[in-house]
């Protein structure tokens, strides 16, 4: 067996916790100077600046603030910018030392971490739930785990970092850093082998990430 195929081999059976506590213990996206870096994808002004926009407007419409359950929190710079819209918002990752590290760092009134898998976790009941380009990195079996959760929620709100031209949608991967633009392929939830159904979904925003890709937000409803 080659070295390579060894070391996918090795790191399939490894927990989805153990895959993103070593990839933020290495700084496998970047950030050496940080002490817990969620990659350029939330750190990017080009990226995140649009984002926190049509999130917050989106949340403001309501007379009621909604209560929001954020989906792979990570080291929570876009989470921060909008819990002041929300009634509660609720900040899941799997990453034990990373949700330490944000209680320590982000103290509101509203604001709630939680250190759960949410593949295999009860996700807390909510509004609506924010999942930004955190499918990208799990296998289509975590996956489909996920998204059968998301028919409980009145709106879920998907980022995703995809490829600009035509592509076959969710080429499966196993769980861990990359992503499927390298297959050139990414995740869309109504294609199978998911096939979910909203009633409706609306592309809220979609951003250039360079030439050959891009990041898209759509927000779905009622599942």
């Amino acid at each position: 067996m080659g070295k390579e195929k060894k070391v996918l081999n090795e790191k399939k059976r490894w927990s989805t916790k153990a895959v993103m506590t070593q990839i933020y213990n290495q700084h496998m996206w970047g950030g050496a100077d940080y002490d817990f870096y969620s990659g350029t994808g939330s750190h990017d002004s080009k990226i995140v600046t649009p984002y926190v926009k049509v999130v917050s407007e989106f949340l403001k419409s309501f007379k009621e603030p909604l209560t929001v359950c954020d989906l792979g929190c990570g080291d929570f710079n876009i989470g921060r910018q909008l819990v002041h819209y929300t009634k509660k918002y609720v900040a899941i990752d799997v990453v034990d030392a990373l949700i330490e590290r944000n209680r320590n760092f982000f103290k509101e009134n509203n604001l709630i971490f939680q250190c759960l898998d949410i593949c295999k976790d009860e996700i807390p009941n909510a509004d609506c739930l924010m999942v930004r380009q955190v499918m990208q990195h799990l296998s289509n079996t975590e996956i489909n785990t996920l998204v059968e959760k998301f028919k409980k929620f009145k709106f879920v709100i998907i980022t995703e970092h995809l490829p600009s031209n035509d592509f076959e949608p969710n080429v499966d991967k196993i769980t861990g850093q990359g992503i499927r633009l390298k297959k050139k392929s990414g995740v869309v939830i109504t294609k199978a082998p998911f096939n979910l159904k909203p009633s409706k979904e609306e592309l809220f925003l979609e951003v250039d990430y360079d030439d050959k890709s891009v990041i898209k937000t759509i927000v779905y409803q009622n599942f």
